[in-house]
């Protein structure tokens, strides 16, 4: 999908501040590596969205870095992520929070 403009939307900037806490109270400078990376794996999404599997209504990617996965949804030449989302949490909560991700759309 090239020409496709990125847009992360604030839900998953929370998830990203959330994540960001995580990982720089286990570490310092760790938080910030994690941001860096998930954003610029969201970001790739401008090349490469659509390709992936779909969750309900909304795509769903595995980052490569850390184990979260990022949520998307594709909108003529624009990418919203939605979420990213811890995959080592419980799947009832993952569940719950695709379910609240999907009413915005």
């Amino acid at each position: 999908m090239n020409g496709t403009e990125v847009e992360i939307l604030p839900s998953a900037k929370k998830d990203l501040r959330r994540g960001f806490g995580f990982y720089e109270r286990q570490t310092s400078g760790v938080g910030l590596y994690f941001v860096d990376k998930l954003s610029a794996e969201a970001q790739a999404l401008q090349f490469t969205a659509g390709i992936h599997s779909k969750r309900g209504k909304l795509f769903r990617v595995k980052s490569k870095k850390f184990p979260y996965w990022i949520y998307c949804r594709i909108s003529d030449s624009m990418v919203y992520v939605r979420a990213f989302l811890n995959a080592r949490q419980n799947p009832s909560k993952i569940q719950q929070r695709e379910k609240k991700e999907e009413k915005f759309l």
